[in-house]
């Protein structure tokens, strides 16, 4: 194995691992299975420009599930998205 060197910053290590083949540093067959249940994924706001028919629609569906409306909508697009990738 080849030794993992010491990075002045995370930048340069980034360089690093988006070049190096990882398996020539670490044993994967070593490796062991982590779940990280606390880890929460990064989020990025947006604008997004909708109609306002649409937004009290979705409003209208969300308030029937008891949900806020924006994660009404992050739930209607991680289905969308799901679908998509699986076709």
């Amino acid at each position: 194995m080849k030794k993992i060197l010491n990075f002045e910053n995370e930048d340069k290590e980034r360089e690093f691992w988006a070049e190096a083949d990882s398996s020539e540093h670490i044993d994967w067959k070593k490796a062991k299975k982590y779940v990280l249940p606390n880890l929460k994924p990064s989020v990025k706001t947006i604008s997004l420009r909708i109609s306002e028919s649409m937004l009290e629609e979705i409003k209208l569906l969300a308030n029937k599930r008891d949900v806020p409306y924006q994660s009404l909508m992050k739930i209607f697009l991680s289905e969308r998205i799901d679908k998509e990738l699986s076709a």
